[in-house]
This record gives structure tokens, C-alpha cells and sequence, in this order.
């Protein structure tokens, strides 16, 4: 139930009578027990204290997640995803079968194939082939789940990340950290619920869409927190403004939200004295958090972190101390993932070994350190891009030295670990040159409803009523990829 509905609930004849003199003690016995996890009506939780922890649809696997989105989209076949039939077909004109009616970024004509430049090795348990690229993901390799049957419907950045993360390529619908904050809660009052931390030096291709909270009441969008500097902007007094006369301020304003609230009935004005709360409190917390100085040097080497930097490896220490303090979802964007080859930097071998560097060294170190800790059991980490790339060089770089790859969106490889999932397993394929799904599809769709289920929740049942309509994270689709489950 939304809080709106909720509040006019409450101004009933039956609970007038029960807010009245009479009913003052079980109103305050009832308060005792919700606080202490028994009792509570979830819609009027929600309105008074929308961050306040809430139990999903059945027992989960996973509490919480980590996402970290490679923004542009790594080139799956030069990492995960070997080919040797396209390695012999290099520079043979691409099929017309697989260009007939198609359409793409920043290609036309006939491309010519492209077999993966990368020196390739089976790795793990399980034997699962990965490139040179990312050598420090060989020795997690038997923590991971790949997918390597990934699909969308979308060719472009911007239109392909807002589906991964809100179910629709339009803007305006919430994104994915918001609908599990939303039905979960947070763990810790002193910390929000959803956490973003952005390297790299750019935002998301889908804007703060890509963590925003849609039409959900925006105490569930994400909050940006940054390794360098104050850790969440304007949170810090004012100059001249003590914490005593800040604590006044809040209350004054409290004050008047809540007559606003009353009087209006609109469930953005409880949400603000909500957000207002939490900032306060944040002012504490979130730089005892964010301080990754107190961890050992040993913990700091295996990173690749350093103290006061922005970067993802700082980022990936901060989402497990962000994780292990009680946040929810910490999702992680870095950008530069987008291999063209229209300069070094976007190349397929000394472009794509450093991006490399910055990223597969922090990641696994995660792993590593979720499981030594023994957060790794119910911490559910995805990794992956908002769609593929080509089998063939992109167009613009025809006659380039430096190899490259366009957008596709017809499959693509992501892995998760933890959380539930099944360790050192493959699952799908594609086909011989890399161009389909040729077993075991998985749309973006079944990823959210996949990641839903695991945090305990039926992906159909998880809604929100705007507009006349129950919306959701999976829109009317989504299927939950049993074979993923441990």
C-alpha cells in the first residue's frame, strides 16, 4: 500500500476512535512492538519510517547486493566469450545473413569478422576460458556464475542501461537499487539504504535516471557518495551553524512538514522529514564509513586502494565496508568500457589491458574479501554492461591499426557470484562467431527478476501503484533463471 493511501486509511471513523483517548495506550504499546520487530502494520512502517527493515515475500539467500556496471560495455569477446571459429574467419567478410535488415551504431556496409586479438586459457574448477585481459579473475573464477546468453532490445548506451536498471528505456520509472530499497528497507537507520559510487570521472550513460527512484517517493533513490572530499555533498553545517542549532532547525522544519502532511496528505512531504532525518545522522556515519584509512595496509595492497583517491578500486573497498555496515544495494558505475577502437584507449589490446588493470584486480579482491569475512553467502555481486559487442570491426576503424568493436545487442556476457548463485558455472551460449543466443536465452528482464527472487521477493508482486497501474521493476515480463540457483 502506498503511504498516500495509508494516511487517508487512517482518517477513518474506526481509526479516529482508536487515535482517540481510548485508544492512546494500544497506540503506544502497538509503537513498542513494531519498534522491536513485532508488530506493524507494513503500510503505516512505511509512511512514518519509509527506510525502516521490512521482511520480502519468502526467506532469501541474499540480503544485499553489489552492481557494478561497466558503463559503454566490455567487449565480451575478447574476456569471457572464446571463439576459435571466428579467431580462423578473421578479416573474411561478415555473413549477410547476419547483416540483413539490421541496424547498427557506427557501422554499415559489410564489416569484416574479427576473432578476439586476447591470449586465451581455461581457468578454474570448471575449466571456463577467460582471457589475458583479466588475469586476477582466473583465481575467482570458481566463485562466479557466467552468463554468457545475455540479451536486450537495445542498441544505444543511454536507452540500454536505463532497462538493465529500471525495466524500461525511457526515463522516469525507478531503478533497480530503489524498488529493492523500497521493499527491504535498510539495515542500518544511520545509513541509506542505497548507495551509488561513480569512477571514472563520469556519470552514468543514463544520467542519475540510472539510480533515481522514478515515481517511488525519492527517500529510496540512490545517494551518491564520493571517495574524495566530502563524502556526500552538502552535508557538512554550514559555516557559522553549530549541530545544536542544526538539531533546531530540523525539528522547526519537521514541524511544519508534518501540519503539511496532515493537512495535504502527500506522501513526498513524509519523506522528506525522513531525508531530512537521515542527513542528520549521516553527518556521523557516512565519513566513519567512507574513511577506508582505517583498514590495514594488507587490505589496501590487495585493492589497489589508496587513501583520499577516486577511483574503482577505492570504490570496491568502500562497497564492502558499505555492505558489512548494513546498506542494501551499492552500485557501482565506471566508465570507459566502451571499445570502438577509434583511439588506443578504446583498443582491444593495450586499450583493453589497461582499462583492465583498473578494474579486475579491485573486483576479485572483493570476492575474495565478502568470502573471507563471510559476507559473500547472502551479498549477491552482479558485473556486467548494458549490452554486448560486435563479432566483426567496427566500421570506422576498417582500416585502423587499432582494433575495435561496435554496440550489439543480441548477447552478451555478464557473471554474479555470492548471494545464492551457483560458483565456477557456466550458463548459455552463444553461437560459433558470437552473432546469437544459441542456448538458454536470458533477457535483461529475468537478470532483475533472477536478482528479485534471491533477495526473496516475487518479481510480480513487488509493486507500485502510479497512474491507474501497478507497475514494476520487470514491467510485464521476466522470467527467475532457476538453473542459476545454488
Amino acid at each position: 500500500m502506498d503511504p498516500q493511501t495509508s494516511l487517508l486509511q487512517s482518517r477513518t471513523r474506526r481509526h479516529f476512535l482508536q487515535q482517540s483517548a481510548a485508544g492512546i495506550g494500544s497506540m503506544a504499546f502497538a509503537s513498542l512492538l513494531a519498534g522491536d520487530g513485532y508488530a506493524g502494520d507494513p503500510s503505516t512502517t512505511r509512511a512514518s519510517d519509509p527506510l525502516a527493515s521490512r521482511p520480502p515475500h519468502f526467506a532469501p539467500k541474499a540480503k544485499r547486493v553489489i552492481y557494478l556496471h561497466m558503463t559503454g560495455s566490455p567487449p565480451n569477446l575478447d574476456l569471457f566469450d572464446f571463439k576459435d571459429e571466428l579467431v580462423k574467419r578473421s578479416d573474411q567478410d561478415c555473413p549477410d545473413q547476419f547483416l540483413a535488415g539490421r541496424e547498427f551504431a557506427f557501422t554499415s556496409g559489410t564489416p569484416k569478422l574479427m576473432g578476439s586479438p586476447r591470449k586465451w586459457q581455461r581457468v578454474g574448477q570448471a575449466g571456463m576460458w577467460m582471457s589475458d585481459a583479466i588475469p586476477h579473475f582466473h583465481g575467482i573464477a570458481d566463485e562466479m556464475c557466467v552468463v554468457h546468453s545475455m540479451y536486450t532490445d537495445q542498441f544505444n548506451h543511454a536507452p540500454a542501461e536505463l532497462l538493465v536498471y529500471t525495466g524500461s528505456p525511457r526515463s522516469g520509472r525507478p531503478s533497480m537499487g530503489s524498488w529493492i530499497t523500497y521493499g527491504l528497507g535498510s539495515e542500518n537507520e544511520n545509513l541509506p539504504g542505497f548507495v551509488v559510487l561513480i569512477s571514472s570521472g563520469v556519470q552514468p550513460n543514463g544520467g542519475k535516471n540510472s539510480f533515481g527512484s522514478g515515481f517511488l517517493p525519492s527517500v529510496y533513490q540512490g545517494v551518491q557518495c564520493r571517495s574524495k572530499g566530502d563524502p556526500v555533498l552538502y552535508s557538512s553545517d554550514p559555516p557559522g551553524m553549530s549541530r545544536a542549532m542544526r538539531r533546531e532547525t530540523l525539528d522547526a522544519l519537521a514541524d511544519l512538514n508534518q501540519m503539511q502532511a496532515e493537512q495535504m496528505g502527500h506522501p513526498e512531504t513524509l519523506t522528506r522529514i525522513s531525508q531530512y532525518e537521515l542527513a542528520f545522522r549521516m553527518q556521523t556515519s557516512v565519513p566513519e564509513v567512507m574513511d577506508i584509512s582505517a583498514e590495514s595496509q594488507k587490505t589496501l595492497d590487495e585493492y589497489g586502494a589508496t587513501p583520499g583517491a577516486s577511483s574503482l578500486a577505492n570504490n570496491c573497498l568502500l562497497a564492502r565496508r558499505l555492505v558489512e555496515s548494513g546498506v542494501r544495494f551499492v552500485q557501482l558505475f565506471d566508465w570507459g568500457w566502451d571499445f570502438h577502437g577509434t583511439q588506443a584507449a578504446t583498443g582491444l589490446t593495450d586499450g583493453l589491458t589497461n582499462k583492465c588493470a583498473t578494474m579486475d584486480k579491485p573486483v576479485a579482491a572483493l570476492i575474495r574479501d565478502l568470502k573471507q569475512r563471510g559476507l559473500l553467502e547472502d551479498t549477491l555481486v552482479v558485473w556486467g554492461g548494458e549490452f554486448g559487442r560486435t563479432p566483426f570491426r567496427e566500421g570506422r576503424t576498417a582500416k585502423s591499426k587499432i582494433l575495435g568493436r561496435d554496440h550489439y545487442p543480441d548477447v552478451f556476457t555478464m557473471w554474479m557470484a555470492g548471494g545464492g548463485i551457483k560458483g565456477g558455472f557456466e550458463y548459455g551460449q552463444s553461437d560459433e562467431l558470437g552473432f546469437g543466443v544459441a542456448e538458454n536465452p536470458v533477457h535483461v528482464h529475468d537478470l532483475q527478476a533472477t536478482i528479485l527472487h534471491q533477495l526473496g521477493f516475487d518479481h510480480e508482486r513487488l509493486t507500485y501503484r502510479f497512474q491507474g497501474r501497478d507497475f514494476r521493476l520487470t514491467d510485464v515480463h521476466g522470467h527467475v533463471v532457476k538453473a542459476l540457483l545454488a
